[in-house]
């Protein structure tokens, strides 16, 4: 299955714990527990997903802001402030592209 990278960036003090979309068979998102921050990791996610990263600070608060880009391009940003502050990004993936159907080319040539 076609992927494309995803950089998910959560910067800020402090720790929180932060929820991602990653490449996986069940669709299911990974949780880091109490991460400390600064966090970033960049992983594949299959076209046509949406990725999305969402963080929850602890019952101390603080601030922290979460940003996604795709292939290197910032796609959005978002900031949690206070205990238990949430905030997500996310972004959207084209879908995979279809090969063009044989009768299509034959049609047009």
């Amino acid at each position: 299955m076609p992927t494309a990278k995803v950089t998910y960036e959560v910067t800020g003090t402090g720790t929180a714990d932060i929820t991602y979309q990653a490449r996986s068979e069940s669709g299911e998102a990974t949780v880091v527990k109490a991460a400390t921050l600064p966090w970033r990791k960049t992983v594949p996610v299959p076209l046509g997903r949406t990725p999305v990263v969402s963080i929850v600070l602890g019952e101390k608060g603080g601030q922290a802001r979460c940003a996604v880009a795709v292939r290197g391009r910032h796609l959005q940003s978002a900031t949690a402030g206070g205990g238990f502050g949430r905030a997500t990004c996310t972004g959207s993936l084209p879908g995979p592209s279809p090969s063009p159907d044989p009768a299509d080319i034959a049609a047009t040539g």
